[in-house]
C-alpha cells in the first residue's frame, strides 16, 4: 500500500464533529519547518481550532509565508506570530543556487524561486523575525522567534516580541 492509499484508507474512518471554527481561538500563527521530527500541535500544545501552523522548508518567511499571514491577520483575526525554527535543519549550509541550477538542468526549467539557506540558526530565525516585523501589511508587535531542539523538543526565545 503506498502512502497515499494509507492515508486515504486512514480517512475513510476520521470523522470531525464540526465543532472547530475557522478562526482560531489563541489568535496566534506559527511558522515552522516542514521537518518531520517537528510535532508542532504537541510540542506547543496547540489543539485544533487554537492556532495557524504554517510550515515549509526551514520555516522561513518565503512571499508565499507573508500571503498566508496577511490573511491569518487580516481575514482570520491572528494577532501574535511565532517562528519557529531548528537545530540539525536540512537548509543549514544548502546551496541554493547549486540546487536551482540541478533542477533547470533536470528538468529544462529555471525555479521561479529560491531556497535561502542559512549557515547560522540563530542569526536566521533574527532575519525572519526583522523580515516579518517589516513586512507593512502585517501587525507586528508580536512577533517572536524560537529554536527548537529537535532532541529534546524544547524551545529556547532568541527573538522576543518588542
Amino acid at each position: 500500500m503506498s502512502a497515499i492509499e494509507r492515508m486515504i484508507e486512514v480517512n475513510r474512518s476520521y470523522r470531525s464533529d464540526g465543532s472547530i471554527g475557522k478562526h482560531p481561538t489563541l489568535h496566534l500563527a506559527v511558522l515552522t519547518c516542514m521537518d518531520t521530527r517537528i510535532d508542532p500541535e504537541r510540542a506547543l500544545g496547540l489543539e485544533p481550532g487554537v492556532a495557524h501552523v504554517i510550515r515549509n522548508a526551514g520555516g522561513v518567511a518565503t512571499p508565499d509565508v507573508l500571503r498566508s499571514l496577511a490573511i491569518s491577520q487580516r481575514a482570520l483575526g491572528t494577532r501574535e506570530i511565532a517562528v519557529v525554527m531548528h537545530t540539525d535543519c536540512g537548509l543549514r549550509g544548502f546551496d541554493d543556487a547549486g540546487f536551482r541550477a540541478k533542477l533547470a538542468v533536470e528538468s529544462g526549467r529555471q525555479p521561479t524561486w529560491d531556497v535561502p539557506g542559512f549557515t547560522d540558526l540563530e542569526v536566521a530565525v533574527h532575519r525572519n523575525v526583522t523580515h516579518i516585523r517589516h513586512t507593512p501589511w502585517l501587525q507586528t508587535d508580536a512577533v517572536a522567534g524560537f529554536i527548537y531542539d529537535v532532541e529534546s523538543g524544547h524551545i529556547e526565545e532568541v527573538a522576543g516580541t518588542s
